[in-house]
């Protein structure tokens, strides 16, 4: 769920994450118009839309089990990492 921007409030599936970047791509939102020139003799440019990467700190998990936006939150244990709801403590796969 985006929690900033022109796309607040709206939901859509992390299609891509770009991690040394800090962005994530989701899937219907974030779009841009990008003008494309026309490539061989006789053939129009066009306008195509594109899926814009959205900085992840302007997005929240949606838990599976609350079904609610949430901030994720790290436990160790066995010295294995693992993320879990802050709201109703259940930990992500």
């Amino acid at each position: 769920m985006v929690i900033k921007g022109k796309d607040r409030k709206r939901k859509g599936k992390i299609m891509r994450t770009l991690p040394t970047e800090n962005k994530v791509i989701i899937e219907g939102l974030n779009i841009r118009k990008k003008h494309r020139r026309a490539k061989k003799e006789g053939e129009k440019g066009e306008i195509v839309s594109v899926f814009a990467p959205i900085f992840s700190s302007n997005l929240k998990l949606i838990c599976p089990k609350c079904k609610k936006p949430s901030r994720i939150s790290y436990k160790t244990v066995n010295d294995v990492k693992h993320r879990f709801c802050k709201k109703c403590q259940r930990t992500f796969s």
